[in-house]
């Protein structure tokens, strides 16, 4: 069961990690970004208690910002460790790769310096990864010229270990994303106030200018100004040497363009919905050679002192390689990690998206509701969906559907084909449960290897011999399901023909041809039932088939 869990351990520590990287985007201010990064670690990460230790422009680092506990905030908020001291701790413990975990063990020794801590004394650990209350670990945060901004420093793990290789990259994917939220605070901080001395300062306007153009041409992310209102809506009019760069196109070029000319079609709706005062989406743009780069986009506007035209800065942060990770994560988490087909828990949640709860029996023909009369529910009683005369008024707002219609709060009910030899016509969605016959004997005889390449050609086969739209899985072992919508009993009679014939052929591994059979059972999807009912369903019937087949096969021997 551990085995099977971890994928959705794993999703939903990536739907927190989204979660809490997100609410970084929306602070306002170097403050309440700080703070938002301290949160974050306790409401996503599963830590007690965090502290974001900022480095000053002395070099010394002050607790900025602490969460989880007031008695801590109390006691650590305002101070300042010197920056040697920082430098010791974040040069001995153990590395987990940008993270540094100093055991209590190893750190009795920094007990006496000037860092701030909360640390208390505690029994000894009963069990090699438990923590203890003078365990340390640190996150340091790199701006992307390496320089440091800071640390975050953690305790108190709420499941009382230390943290695995999961948690460890989840702790510094947030670290590295913590350190782009502080750096672009910092450079909203000294736009904003740029734009404060343009308003308020005209004498100083022309020096106020240069300082946003030096803040624009050098800023490391990429950064445009565009026009706002009119026809010429969107139309950039300026762009820094970093989106140039980041796009692979010349600063002359850029002016033909307008960003709905340069994202990606799939987008172009979210851009609309972002070209507003504070609007942000993460989006895709064209490069110059046709590929497309995942970013950042934000947008504020900027006005003249005289209250003039008003413009769109965008800034643009480059978040391919994030997004990357993050579909190589939920990929992996959601994915056999042989055959690159979806695993069991996908399986089971595409197979559950299609299933309500709604019991059969109040179904009628075809999958559409049953509709109940006044009668069933005792005299006097009035039935959502009708007036007080009792007449229906054409819409069933106790279920959220018309009736007949075959809809439940939008979804479309899922129904067997009836069984029998006539064919009512009905389409219902096959769940097709396939165990691979002599697989054990090639594994016994030609060792795993032989057996791993035997599931992939096998997975292969099963992938090119099914419509697009269908879903090929492996549950584990040699055991995959096929899930085909919009068949009739005699059309997924027919597939898991087609899918054995595609099976049987020999497959060639290292110079040598094996063979393996495939076993299927067709169980049938409906609303009413589990995915996990469906699927033992169609084992159940893959296993008569299999004892059917084989009892054919020793009459024939005999």
């Amino acid at each position: 069961m551990e085995a099977e869990s971890e994928p959705y351990v794993r999703l939903a520590t990536l739907r927190q990690l989204h979660h809490v990287v997100a609410d970084l985007n929306t602070a306002r201010s170097l403050a309440d970004t700080l703070q938002t990064v301290a949160d974050g670690v306790v409401n996503g990460l599963n830590y007690e208690l965090a502290a974001v230790n900022l480095v000053r422009p002395d070099g010394d680092l002050v607790v900025a910002a602490v969460a989880g506990s007031a008695g801590a905030e109390a006691l650590m908020a305002g101070r300042v460790g010197s920056r040697a001291s920082w430098d010791r701790r974040l040069s001995m413990g153990v590395r987990w790769g940008e993270l540094r975990f100093i055991p209590h063990t190893e750190g009795w020794v920094l007990d006496d310096d000037d860092v701030p801590q909360w640390h208390s004394g505690g029994p000894q650990p009963r069990f090699a990864d438990e923590w203890h209350p003078m365990d340390r670990l640190l996150a340091p945060m790199y701006s992307s010229s390496d320089e440091l901004l800071g640390v975050i420093s953690v305790d108190k793990p709420r499941n009382g270990r230390r943290p695995g290789p999961w948690g460890r990259e989840a702790l510094q994917m947030y670290a590295f994303q913590a350190a782009i939220a502080i750096s672009n605070a910092r450079l909203r901080a000294n736009m904003q106030r740029a734009l404060v001395r343009l308003e308020r300062e005209q004498q100083a306007l022309r020096a106020s200018e240069e300082s946003f153009r030096q803040a624009f041409e050098y800023a490391p992310s990429g950064m445009a100004i565009a026009e706002m209102g009119g026809d010429q809506h969107g139309r950039l009019l300026r762009a820094n040497d970093a989106l140039c760069r980041l796009l692979a196109r010349p600063a002359a070029t850029m002016r033909r363009y307008s960003f709905s000319d340069l994202v990606h079609p799939e987008d172009i709706g979210l851009l609309l919905r972002t070209s507003a005062e504070g609007g942000r989406a993460e989006l895709r743009l064209a490069r110059r050679d046709g590929s497309y780069v995942w970013v950042s986009l934000r947008n504020s506007v900027v006005a003249d002192a005289a209250d003039g035209p008003r413009f769109l800065l965008t800034h643009v942060e480059d978040i391919e390689e994030r997004k990357r990770h993050e579909l190589q994560l939920a990929h992996r988490a959601s994915h056999d990690s042989l055959t690159g087909l979806p695993n069991s828990a996908e399986l089971r949640a595409r197979l559950g998206a299609r299933l309500c709860n709604r019991p059969p029996d109040s179904l009628g023909p075809g999958g559409t509701p049953a509709v109940a009369s006044a009668d069933a529910y005792g005299p006097g009683t009035l039935l959502a969906g009708t007036d007080e005369n009792g007449f229906s008024d054409g819409f069933d707002s106790a279920f959220g559907e018309l009736p007949g219609s075959g809809l439940y709060d939008g979804h479309v009910h899922t129904v067997a084909p009836s069984e029998g030899e006539t064919d009512d016509g009905t389409k219902g969605l096959a769940v097709l449960f396939c165990d691979l016959d002599g697989f054990k004997s090639i594994n016994d005889r030609f060792g795993h290897h032989t057996g791993d390449a035997v599931l992939i050609e096998v997975a292969r086969r099963l992938t090119h011999a099914v419509r697009d739209g269908d879903t090929v899985a492996r549950l584990g072992g040699d055991e995959f399901v096929v899930l085909a919508d919009g068949l009739g009993r005699a059309d997924a009679q027919d597939l898991a023909v087609r899918l054995r014939n595609a099976i049987i052929p020999p497959i060639r591994v290292d110079g040598r041809a094996v063979r393996v059979g495939a076993s299927f059972g067709i169980g049938w999807a409906g609303c009413g039932m589990s995915a996990e009912e469906v699927l033992q369903s169609a084992d159940q019937r893959m296993y008569i088939e299999k004892r059917s087949r084989s009892g054919r096969t020793h009459r024939r021997a005999g």
